[in-house]
């Protein structure tokens, strides 16, 4: 990595910390561990956990519920010049919704090898048939996510 973008990676892990404790948060109340922030000129405008169970709601994906909230914040639908920070790999309908709101960037943790929606099984994020493409960073506190939702499954079992 250039020392140029040390700053830039400094950056990733700070707002991906935030959406890990969001990832632990939905650990505490029993749902699948991931955690979303969206950032829009290094300011959070929108957050989320998974609430799957606890709304009966199966698109209370911590994303979607991100995007939601930024959507509020700007008062806009779209978030061209934000950063969704998510500790999993959106899957197929939360990739598609960043699409739908234009996103910019989309920084996360641990690959989903089940339902990713940014490379891992589908690629909508990327896709050129889409009116809209998304940035992918990939990686970034990718063993934290994994060891979280390795023993939120563990316990399950």
């Amino acid at each position: 990595m250039s020392i140029t973008k040390l700053p830039l990676m400094q950056k990733h892990y700070k707002f991906m910390a935030r959406a890990f404790m969001l990832a632990e948060q939905a650990f505490e109340n029993d749902e699948i561990p991931v955690g979303a922030i969206v950032v829009y000129k290094d300011q959070i405008i929108g957050k989320g956990f998974n609430q799957v169970e606890m709304l009966n709601d199966p698109t209370a994906h911590a994303e979607m519920l991100a995007i939601s909230a930024a959507c509020e914040t700007m008062s806009e639908k779209y978030l061209s010049d934000c950063t969704l920070y998510v500790t999993l790999e959106p899957c197929a309908m939360c990739a598609g919704a960043a699409i739908w709101s234009k996103l910019g960037t989309i920084v996360f943790g641990a690959q989903d090898a089940r339902s990713g929606g940014c490379g891992s099984v589908f690629n909508i994020a990327s896709n050129k048939k889409l009116n809209h493409r998304i940035d992918l960073i990939q990686g970034v506190m990718e063993s934290e996510s994994e060891f979280l939702l390795k023993e939120f499954f563990k316990q399950k079992r």
